[in-house]
């Protein structure tokens, strides 16, 4: 009778705790539903909400700004204070003339690198504009003579090529004539429009500068009381776990913004480099454009490549074919060489997820979803393997995926773990075991590898 007893209340105890959980994920659920009726059916909540992101627009610049320019400001830092070692009166002294130099550093760095890229870019670009529209008849008739040199066939293909081209230069110019030039006068104040708020978004870029400024001269000030709210709001020990997971964030999200940065700078050289090799017509604004696509995972190249690729053909037909093998090994020289080398495997994902993360944030945040899901969903990733770890730690199953490759089932009772007992069977999950473990082992090496020289390089 006790040990019934006993047996009811655990019961009554695992059902209060189901309901309970149920409970706590309906009213999640609910909630969530409700936010997103408020947002994207009512328009009040939608208007509040894009008002207060065009309020907050200065602080988000100015937040950006300071971590990208912090790894600049804390090289700087450590130089100075290496100089000033012991020649001022305090230690406090050196390292807040430090700091301020290190920050004036990486926001000259800042503005004269935006500057630059500027003044690359824009009057190259206005100029390959005027030059495309002024000479596009031009250069459709040399694209259609060139193609029927290439062929060397009248057969109905090339005409219909040559009837669309010339349709479409035809269909230009009277666009240009009966619908651009009479509403010249609304498109002026497209442009107007346009202009105002391009100086508002230029008002909050310098506003952000200042912001930087303020942000990376007290970071320390900002990280200590962030952590203050964490550990008053939970306890220690989840305390622990969300700032793990926060400095896991900021190693993953530095390490693969930083490292596509420099791998974009590289990429854009390379190809400045190769195309006035190749004398290709616009050179410059092409590598610039490369260049800023490639911060784009596995895309990106390809992306910066298609606009580029027409530009260059409308001018040199055979230029744009030759454009396109030198996009094609530039683009293996980066994924082979150039990117391993730099990022190394700061994200921790394979090839299917950084395509699935690319995949979704792109359509679901555009641009920014296409930069950011990769390293987003390296921490997701992060997190869901933290999680599911601790379960198989609570149930005293292994955690290494090895050992679920070739698994049949768990044994319920004492959580064996029961494999194929056919002779077949079992040499092939020998093999692919071994296999995987070869792997592991060579990536545990490397990684050490890449330790030793990190310790190596700090020691010296």
């Amino acid at each position: 009778m006790e040990e019934e007893r006993i047996k009811k209340s655990k019961t009554e105890i695992d059902m209060k705790k189901v309901v309970r959980y149920a409970g706590i994920v309906f009213v999640l659920f609910c909630c969530c539903v409700l936010f997103y009726f408020a947002v994207y059916r009512y328009e009040g909540v939608g208007a509040g909400v894009s008002k207060f992101m065009k309020a907050l627009q200065p602080i988000i610049f100015g937040l950006v700004i300071a971590y990208l320019m912090n790894p600049v400001m804390m090289f700087v830092e450590r130089n100075v204070l290496r100089l000033l070692n012991g020649r001022l009166a305090t230690r406090r002294k050196e390292r807040k003339i430090a700091r301020v130099v290190g920050t004036v550093c990486a926001i000259v760095i800042f503005i004269l690198i935006v500057a630059l890229l500027i003044y690359m870019m824009i009057p190259q670009l206005i100029e390959s504009i005027s030059g495309m529209i002024n000479t596009l008849p031009e250069q459709t008739e040399r694209f259609i003579a060139w193609f029927d040199d290439f062929t060397k066939l009248e057969n109905q293909w090339t005409k219909m090529l040559e009837e669309g081209m010339m349709s479409a230069a035809t269909y230009l110019e009277e666009w240009a004539k009966t619908s651009f030039l009479p509403n010249i006068q609304s498109y002026v104040g497209s442009v107007t429009s346009g202009v105002i708020s391009a100086v508002k978004v230029l008002v909050n870029f310098l506003v952000g500068l200042i912001v930087a400024v303020y942000v990376l001269m007290s970071k320390e000030r900002f990280v200590g009381q962030a952590k203050k709210i964490v550990y008053a709001v939970f306890k220690p020990v989840r305390g622990n776990v969300i700032i793990e997971v926060v400095r896991k964030s900021h190693e993953i999200f530095g390490g693969f913004i930083s490292g596509k940065i420099l791998d974009s700078i590289i990429i854009g050289l390379l190809c400045y480099i190769g195309l006035v090799v190749l004398d290709m017509p616009y050179a410059l604004l092409v590598s610039a454009f490369v260049g800023l696509t490639n911060v784009i995972p596995f895309f990106g190249p390809f992306i910066g490549a298609i606009p580029s690729v027409i530009i260059i053909a409308l001018a040199e037909p055979i230029k744009g074919l030759y454009f396109v093998i030198f996009v094609l090994v530039l683009q293996q020289l980066d994924g082979n060489v150039i990117g391993p080398k730099i990022l190394g495997d700061s994200t921790g994902l394979n090839s299917f997820w950084v395509i699935f993360a690319i995949m979704v944030g792109g359509g679901l945040f555009g641009f920014a979803g296409m930069l950011l899901g990769v390293p987003t969903f390296a921490v997701i990733y992060y997190l869901v393997s933290r999680v599911v770890n601790y379960l198989l730690r609570k149930r005293r199953l292994p955690e290494d995926t090895a050992d679920y490759v070739r698994l049949d089932k768990v044994d319920a009772k004492n959580n064996e773990m029961l494999y194929p007992q056919r002779e077949g069977d079992v040499d092939e999950m020998e093999k692919t075991q071994a296999e995987f473990f070869e792997q592991e082992e060579d990536s545990e090496e490397r990684t050490e590898e890449s330790t030793e020289e990190s310790k190596d390089k700090s020691d010296q």
